[in-house]
């Protein structure tokens, strides 16, 4: 079952999956209350959650916290 949005936490690192992307993705800073500014561990590269979602939650939408 998916974290909701307002729950995740500054410093902590997530797996999201969304649309068939598997992202593995740190909480940088908190921009308002559903939006944050992340960093995909991955690729180092920056984004905001709005960025990742902006073309919906696909049917296997989640998001666990991994550590």
């Amino acid at each position: 079952m998916a974290i909701a949005l307002d729950n995740l936490r500054v410093g902590r690192v997530y797996k999201m999956v969304n649309l068939g992307e598997v992202r593995k993705l740190e909480i940088i800073d908190r921009l308002s209350d559903q939006n944050f500014k992340v960093k995909d561990l991955d690729t180092l590269e920056y984004y905001t959650i709005f960025e990742l979602l902006q073309w919906g939650k696909g049917k296997d939408y989640d998001l666990d916290e991994l550590r």
